[in-house]
C-alpha cells in the first residue's frame, strides 16, 4: 500500500499571554489574538513564523486592548472582552465569536479551518521586456509577450473557511453584477475597469470581517460551504468587529482611519463628458449652465489635454489650451470648479517619462510608475505641483488607477475566474504579488500628502491663507482598496454601457461597495457606452442615442438616481451629456432633480459631515438601519440616504421600448416597501405609511419617490447656480412629531475641521 505523510498536527499545545496579545502554539502554525477594543479582535495565523512580516498600510489603529482575560481546559481556550467573547477549539485552533449573553455571531470550520500553500513567486527580472503597445477604449496597454521571469521570494496560498448562519452579507467592495445578500456568491476580488476590490464583509447577524491582505482574494459561498480564498499572502490576519453593521463600519474606521472630508462644492453637480477638447469648449458650457439655470459646481476635463502622442503627460497643449490658468481664474469667478483627468503612465516620448525613467521609478516592462515606492509618489506629485496645481486646479481625476486591466484587451469578454487568473498573471509580475490589489491605495497616498504638503508650503511662504492652501484634496478615482477613505478619494464603477439592467445593477452594487467602509460612491449617469461596438464592453443598447427617446428616459431615471449619491456626477462618450442636450420633458425632469438636489444641500453636507465625524455613512442597504426586518435583506432598489431620507429610484421603463415606440399601458408608478420600525413619509406629498408595508406611489416622468423616516426634520436651502451662491436662510421640514436633528457644518473648504472649527446643533 501507498505510505502515508502524516500532516502537521493543528491542536493547541501551548498557550502564553505577552503583553495584550494571546498566543497559541500548534505544529501546523501559530495563532494569535489581540483585541483592538472591548469588542474588536485581530486574529492572525502565521503558517510559518520565518517568513518576513508585510507592511499593511490599510490598517493605521496601532493601540490594543488590555481588559481581557483567558482561560483554558481540555477542549478549548476562551478570551472574554467587555464586547464580544473569543472561543477557540484546541483540537483545530477553529475560532468562534459570541456576544457577552452566548449567542454565535461568527466561527471558522471546525475541522481544518485554515489551510496554507507555500510557492515560490516571481517579478520580471531587470533585463529587456518584450512588449506591445494597444490601443483601448481604456486608454494605450502594454502587453507582455514573453515575459522574462526572475524569483521573488516565497509566499502562501490560503484558504480560511467559515461557517455562515441565518443572515444577510453585504460588501467585498464593488462588482460588475447587482445582488443583494453575498451568500449563496462567488466573488472575485481583483482590481479592473468595473470592479473594485475590498477585503472587508457586514452581517446583518451583528459583526463585520475585515481580512488585512493586499491579496487578490475569492470570497466563495454555495454548497461546497463558505471561504475565502488569498492568492499571495505570508499569514493569515483579519479583524472580527461585533455591533450592528453601522458600528461595524464605524470600527473599520476606527482600524483604518477616518474618512477626510470632502470640499462642500464636491456635493454639487459634477459636468463631465467625454470630452471636452478646448478651453473654449470648457467656458462655453459653464457659460451655457450660468444662462440656463442649471446648478452647477464643477467641470471635469477628461483626458488628451497633452499634446498630441504625449499621454500622460501633465502639461497642455498650447494650441488647444492656450491659457489653462486664465480658464480656471474665469471658472473661479463663475463658482464653479475644476477637475483634471490624470493618468499612472507617461509615453516614453514624454518629459515626465524620462524624469522618472532616469531614477528608475517605473514598474518593470510599463511606463506605469511606481507607486509603491514614496520617492516615485513624490516625484508624481511635483509634476502636477508645476503645472496642474499651479494653474488653479480644484481636484484629481485620476483615471485607470488598477492599473492594470489585461481584460480590456480580449475581443471577448473571458468568464470569471480566467479574469481573477489573468490579472493575478500580469499585475503580480509587475507588482509585489502579496500587493496585487493595492496601486490604488498608495496611488491615492501619494497624490493626498503631495498637496497637502504644497497646500502647507504654500501658506508657509505666503503666510496666509490663498486658494491652494484653502483646498481639501478631492481625488476622483476608479479604484480602491483598505483605507483609501484616508485619501479624500471618491470612487465610481467604471465604463458601464447603456441598459435598464445595468443601471438596475448599480444601485446594488455602489451599496455594497459603501458597505465595505468607504463612503464615497458614483458612477458615470447614462453608462459610459451608449452605443454597441465590436468589443465586448462597448454594449450600449442605444445607437441613436439623445435621439431615441428611449434613451433619454433612462438617462433621466439615471440623473434622478445619481442626485442622491455621495458625488452628483454625469458622463461618458457617444453623444453629450449636458442636460439641455435631451430637450423637453427629460430636460425639465433633469432640472427639477438638479434644484432638488440643491435644496437639500444643508442636509447632504450635514449628513456628509457626519461621515467623518461619526464614522456613518451616506448611502446604505436598507438592512443596515433594518437588519430585524427580513423583507429589507435582498431589496435593491431602494436604499438610504443620510439619516433621514429613503431613496427609491425608477429602474423600468414607462414611456419608451428601447427602439423608442411609445409605451401605452405602462403605470407611471412604482410599487415601494417601508421598513418596520416607523412610520414614513412621503417627501414631496406629506402622505403618512405604516412601516412594514407596501405602497404604489406615482412615479412620473419629473419625480423620484422619496422618504422620510419619521421624527426627521430636513434642513434645505433655496436652489442656487452653486454651493458657493447658496447665502438663503436654511429651513427645515418636520415630519412627524418629536422631530430632532444635529446639524453639522464647518467652513466648506480646508482642513479647520480637524481642529476643531466646525459646528453640531442641536434642533428639536
Amino acid at each position: 500500500m501507498l505510505p502515508v505523510v502524516s500532516p502537521k498536527t493543528r491542536r493547541i499545545t501551548k498557550s502564553q499571554r505577552e503583553d495584550d496579545t494571546l498566543l497559541l502554539y500548534a505544529d501546523y502554525g501559530v495563532l494569535s489574538l489581540c483585541p483592538k477594543s472591548e469588542s474588536i479582535v485581530c486574529v492572525t495565523y502565521a503558517f510559518d513564523p520565518s517568513m518576513p512580516k508585510m507592511e499593511r498600510p490599510g490598517v493605521i489603529c496601532e493601540q490594543s486592548f488590555s481588559d481581557w482575560d483567558y482561560r483554558e481546559d481540555p477542549r478549548e481556550i476562551v478570551m472574554t472582552l467587555p464586547g464580544t467573547t473569543v472561543r477557540v477549539l484546541r483540537s483545530s485552533g477553529a475560532v468562534s465569536f459570541y456576544t457577552p449573553d452566548g449567542r454565535k455571531l461568527f466561527s471558522e470550520q471546525s475541522r481544518e479551518p485554515k489551510e496554507f500553500e507555500r510557492f515560490e513567486t516571481y517579478r520580471l527580472a531587470d533585463l529587456p521586456q518584450k512588449t506591445r503597445i494597444i490601443d483601448t477604449a481604456d486608454g494605450k496597454k502594454e502587453v507582455l509577450e514573453e515575459p522574462v521571469k526572475a524569483p521573488a521570494g516565497a509566499s502562501c496560498h490560503i484558504r480560511w473557511h467559515f461557517t455562515p448562519g441565518e443572515e444577510a452579507l453585504y460588501g467585498l467592495g464593488q462588482q460588475e453584477k447587482g445582488f443583494a445578500s453575498l451568500r449563496g456568491h462567488i466573488v472575485y476580488g481583483h482590481q479592473a475597469n468595473r470592479k473594485i476590490a475590498v477585503p472587508m464583509f457586514v452581517s446583518t447577524a451583528g459583526y463585520g470581517i475585515l481580512a488585512d491582505t493586499y491579496s487578490p482574494f475569492v470570497f466563495h459561498d454555495d454548497g461546497d460551504g463558505a471561504y475565502l480564498y488569498l492568492e499571495a499572502d505570508r499569514a493569515l490576519t483579519y479583524y472580527f468587529i461585533a455591533g450592528n453593521m453601522n458600528e461595524v463600519v464605524a470600527g473599520y474606521r476606527f482600524l483604518t482611519g477616518k474618512a477626510a472630508m470632502l470640499p462642500r462644492w464636491a456635493y454639487g453637480y459634477v459636468q463631465s463628458k467625454e470630452r471636452y477638447e478646448t478651453q473654449e469648449d470648457i467656458l462655453k458650457t459653464v457659460a451655457k449652465a450660468r444662462a440656463l439655470g442649471v446648478g452647477l459646481d464643477c467641470i471635469v476635463q477628461d483626458w488628451l489635454t497633452w499634446p498630441d502622442n504625449q499621454w500622460g503627460q501633465k502639461s497642455y497643449d498650447e494650441k488647444r489650451y492656450p491659457d489653462p490658468a486664465g480658464m480656471i481664474a474665469k471658472l473661479h469667478d463663475s463658482h464653479v470648479h475644476y477637475m483634471v483627468s490624470i493618468w499612472p503612465t507617461m509615453a516614453e516620448n514624454t518629459p515626465d517619462h524620462r524624469e522618472f525613467a532616469d531614477r528608475s521609478l517605473f514598474l518593470p516592462a510599463s511606463t506605469v510608475y511606481d507607486a509603491f515606492r514614496r520617492e516615485a509618489r513624490e516625484l508624481y506629485f511635483s509634476q502636477l505641483k508645476r503645472t496642474h496645481f499651479a494653474y488653479g486646479t480644484d481636484a484629481w481625476w485620476c483615471d485607470s488607477s488598477e492599473p492594470f486591466t489585461p481584460e480590456w484587451n480580449r475581443t471577448m469578454r473571458p468568464e470569471e475566474g480566467e479574469l481573477f487568473r489573468e490579472y493575478c498573471a500580469e499585475a503580480g509580475l509587475r507588482m509585489p504579488y502579496e500587493y496585487a490589489n493595492a496601486f490604488p491605495l498608495y496611488h491615492a497616498m501619494g497624490i493626498y500628502e503631495g498637496q497637502r504638503a504644497a497646500m502647507e508650503e504654500q501658506t508657509s511662504e505666503t503666510k496666509e491663507t490663498d486658494i491652494a492652501s484653502g483646498k481639501r484634496v478631492c481625488n476622483l478615482t476608479r479604484s480602491a482598496y483598505t483605507g483609501q477613505q484616508r485619501y479624500g478619494t471618491v470612487m465610481w464603477s467604471g465604463d458601464t454601457a447603456a441598459s435598464w439592467e445595468t443601471f438596475r445593477d448599480q444601485i446594488p452594487i455602489g451599496l455594497h461597495f459603501c458597505a465595505s467602509g468607504l463612503p464615497y460612491w458614483t458612477m458615470d449617469v447614462g453608462a459610459f457606452f451608449v452605443k454597441k461596438g465590436v468589443q465586448w464592453y462597448w454594449d450600449g443598447h442605444y445607437d441613436g442615442t439623445i435621439d431615441n427617446p428611449a434613451y433619454c428616459e433612462l438617462y433621466t431615471r439615471w440623473y434622478q438616481y445619481a442626485a442622491f449619491l455621495p458625488m452628483f456626477r454625469a458622463h461618458g462618450t457617444d453623444c453629450d451629456r449636458e442636460p439641455w442636450r435631451f430637450g423637453g420633458e427629460f430636460y425639465e425632469a433633469m432640472l427639477a432633480a438638479n434644484r432638488l438636489r440643491y435644496s437639500l444641500m444643508p442636509y447632504i453636507y450635514s449628513e456628509a459631515g457626519k461621515v467623518w465625524l461619526e464614522d456613518r455613512s451616506l448611502i446604505r442597504f436598507l438592512a443596515f438601519d433594518f437588519p430585524e426586518d427580513r423583507n429589507t435583506w435582498e431589496i435593491t432598489d431602494q436604499f438610504l440616504f443620510g439619516e433621514s431620507l429613503m431613496v427609491c429610484p425608477v429602474v423600468h421603463p414607462m414611456y419608451y421600448d428601447e427602439d423608442g415606440t411609445a409605451l401605452t399601458d405602462v403605470q407611471k408608478a412604482r410599487r415601494v416597501y417601508l421598513p418596520k420600525g416607523c412610520d414614513w413619509y412621503d417627501f414631496e406629498t406629506g402622505q403618512k405609511y405604516s412601516g412594514g408595508s407596501t405602497a404604489v406611489v406615482e412615479a412620473p416622468l419629473g419625480r423620484i419617490p422619496l422618504f422620510v423616516k419619521d421624527g426627521s426634520l430636513i434642513p434645505m436651502r433655496a436652489p442656487a447656480l452653486s454651493t458657493e451662491e447658496q447665502k438663503d436662510e436654511i429651513t427645515f421640514r418636520r415630519f412627524g412629531s418629536g422631530a430632532v436633528y444635529e446639524m453639522y457644518d464647518d467652513a466648506g473648504d480646508g482642513y479647520g475641521y480637524e481642529k476643531g472649527e466646525y459646528t453640531v446643533t442641536r434642533l428639536e
